[in-house]
C-alpha cells in the first residue's frame, strides 16, 4: 500500500541483482527503499539526498572495502542505523564503525526482516531486544556504560 512505509532504507550493494531482492523483501516489510548504492560516492549522494533511517551496507564495494567508511558517516553525519550484510565478516572493523551488527551473505528474506524488525526497535525506542538469528550484534551494543565499572 503506498503511503504506508514507516522506515526509509537504503541499500548499498554492488551486486545488482541482490539489491533488487532487498528491496523487494523490504518493501514487503513496509520499508521505504530511498535509493541503491553501488560504492562509497553513491551511498553519500543518496544520504544527502534522502537521509535514510537505516542502511544496509556491503562490506566489500565496487570501490574497495569502504563499506565501514560509509557505516561511520552515515551514523555520525547522519543519524542512519547501519547493518552490514557481507559474505566477509572477518573484514567488519572491531567497533563496527557504528553499526547495530551484521549478517553474512548468502541470507535469507525472513533473516531480513528479523534484522529490519530489530532495527526498527533501536531506531524507535534506543532499546535493544535479542537479536535476531544469524544477526552478528554489535560489541558496542552488548557492552555496560563505563560509569558501572567497579571501584
Amino acid at each position: 500500500m503506498a503511503g504506508t512505509a514507516d522506515l526509509r532504507v537504503m541499500i548499498v550493494e554492488d551486486q545488482a541483482i541482490l539489491a533488487m531482492e532487498l528491496e523487494m523483501v523490504l518493501t514487503d516489510a513496509g520499508c521505504d527503499v530511498v535509493g541503491c548504492a553501488m560504492d562509497r560516492a553513491g551511498a553519500f549522494a543518496v544520504a544527502d539526498r534522502e537521509r535514510p533511517d537505516l542502511a544496509l551496507v556491503d562490506v566489500n564495494l565496487l570501490d574497495g572495502l569502504t563499506g565501514p567508511q560509509i557505516a561511520k558517516r552515515l551514523v555520525e553525519e547522519y543519524g542512519s542505523a547501519v547493518v552490514f550484510l557481507t559474505a566477509n565478516p572477518e573484514q567488519i572493523p572491531d567497533g563496527f564503525a557504528g553499526a547495530l551488527g551484521a549478517v553474512s551473505k548468502p541470507f535469507d528474506e525472513q533473516t531480513i526482516c528479523a534484522v529490519v524488525a530489530f532495527a526498527r526497535q533501536f531506531i524507535r525506542l534506543k532499546t535493544v531486544g535479542a537479536p535476531p538469528r544469524r544477526f552478528r550484534l554489535a560489541p558496542w551494543l552488548t557492552t555496560p556504560p563505563a560509569d558501572v565499572a567497579p571501584h
